[in-house]
């Protein structure tokens, strides 16, 4: 179900005076908010497309390609689900959350560069275990990271998806299944790796080591059998399908998908989420401010990757391409050329965006690209003008 009521909208009546309420904003915030704004907005750019029968022509303006942005967040994850796919082994999968005490939540936000750590440390958990099952084997699995720094309510909480392979290569065996992941080894070797690692790379220009190491001493105290882990055997993931469908819907998500948000009256946000202890439905409504900071710590720094890849899905390995995949070659070029804005159009509104009322089709013509200075609409713009 979609809403009337839009991120962008939000955006736009209240970013500049949040500004002035929050002058410390992150650069990154700053750059990736401005682009959401002004995603669609002719005045930033746009194409030329013409009819060659009738002479008509249409002006597709350009989108700000940002994450942050939820039309060119949803594309972005489409298209990082397509290229998980090319990668993927046709085998069975299962879905692991790594998450992580309430009390280290601060040390991810005041320093971003350890979420880093988040990635290796859950990669390390699974490498460790599938090496000790035989040691001269060195099993090596597949594994898909996806980082999600928000909670339902969007709280910052930061934690780890995995969608692993249920099976593994070796030096000596192609392939040998593991179906049996234990959840006490999950759990412990998980906070060992975590707080392991933390320590070697907390900055102590930033953290006191003294007080991590005492709360580290807490955490093992109040948390006996490690950190939570999910990771239950389901059939799921059982069938290439399954596994498709699961990481175009789950993993790259947007922050928030703007069905939730029931109501915005230019001052209050009213939008839902579903509690995780019970299930049950939660709405808020609170001030745009507030809304908008709830959102903007989420968005991550510039170039740091929220998609990583371990074991046989790191590029380059031998011993991935001898395995069957999920998806086939000679479909990949035909999957790549859906990708285009034509046809994802095409798919969403049952309409072909390129077809003249007068039963030609237009073609692609120019890119315009207005003046830095202007601040009129396209039709009188002065363009700088590149020709196909």
């Amino acid at each position: 179900m979609s809403s009337k009521y839009t991120i962008k909208q939000i955006l736009a009546d209240h970013w500049g005076s949040f500004l002035l309420e929050n002058p410390n904003v992150r650069p990154v915030v700053r750059t990736e908010v401005q682009k959401a704004i002004h995603c669609g907005d002719p005045d930033f750019g746009c194409s030329l497309y013409v009819c060659p029968d009738c002479g008509a022509y249409k002006f597709v303006p350009f989108r700000c390609h940002c994450r942050f942005c939820n039309t060119c967040g949803t594309a972005y994850q489409a298209d990082r689900a397509d290229a998980i796919s090319f990668k993927l082994i046709n085998c069975r999968h299962r879905h692991v959350v790594f998450t992580i005490a309430e009390e280290l939540r601060p040390y991810f936000r005041k320093d971003r560069r350890l979420l880093h750590v988040l990635f290796r440390s859950a990669a390390q958990v699974f490498s460790d275990w599938f090496y000790s099952q035989n040691h001269k084997e060195d099993f090596r699995p597949g594994m898909v990271t996806a980082l999600h720094t928000f909670g339902r309510d969007l709280k910052w909480n930061p934690h780890i998806h995995m969608l692993i392979t249920e099976g593994a290569a070796g030096k000596i065996t192609e392939w040998k299944k593991f179906r049996h992941f234990p959840y006490t080894m999950l759990r412990k070797k998980w906070m060992t790796a975590l707080l392991a690692n933390m320590k070697a790379s907390l900055d102590p220009g930033v953290f006191s080591l003294p007080q991590f190491n005492a709360l580290v001493s807490s955490l093992y105290r109040k948390y006996p059998d490690g950190f939570y882990v999910n990771a239950p055997s389901k059939d799921e993931f059982n069938s290439p399908m399954a596994v498709a469908e699961y990481i175009t819907r789950y993993i790259g998500r947007p922050v928030m998908a703007q069905s939730r948000i029931t109501a915005y009256d230019g001052t209050h946000v009213t939008y839902w989420y579903r509690r995780h202890e019970d299930n049950q439905t939660v709405s808020l409504t609170e001030h745009a401010h507030d809304f908008i900071k709830k959102l903007i710590i989420h968005i991550p720094e510039k170039g740091f990757n929220m998609l990583r890849y371990y074991g046989l899905y790191a590029m380059p390995d031998k011993a991935s391409e001898k395995l069957v995949h999920l998806m086939k070659r000679h479909l990949r070029s035909s999957i790549r050329v859906m990708q285009r804005w034509v046809f994802r159009t095409e798919l969403s509104f049952r309409h072909d965006p390129l077809k003249c009322p007068c039963g030609g089709y237009m073609e692609f013509k120019d890119i315009y690209i207005p003046n830095p200075d202007a601040h009129a609409p396209p039709s009188v713009l002065k363009y700088a003008h590149y020709s196909c």
